[in-house]
């Protein structure tokens, strides 16, 4: 699905540029271009970045009950 219509940059290509070392919204705009045009797209930049850096409520989980 295209998150970026502007410079036709997929979901997965953000994904990509985010596991590839890009931690703001700035740095997936170098990467791929996303959110450097209309805007449209910098939510959904915005939720995959916190989505991917933000630590995870189940590893702070004890690993015994």
């Amino acid at each position: 699905m295209y998150a970026c219509i502007c410079f036709a940059v997929t979901d997965v290509e953000l994904r990509d540029c985010i596991g590839g070392g890009a931690r703001t919204v700035e740095e997936v705009g170098d990467a791929c271009g996303a959110g450097t045009g209309c805007g449209t797209c910098l939510d959904t930049v915005d939720v995959l970045l916190a989505a991917e850096l933000a630590p995870s409520v189940i590893s702070d989980l004890p690993l015994t009950a």
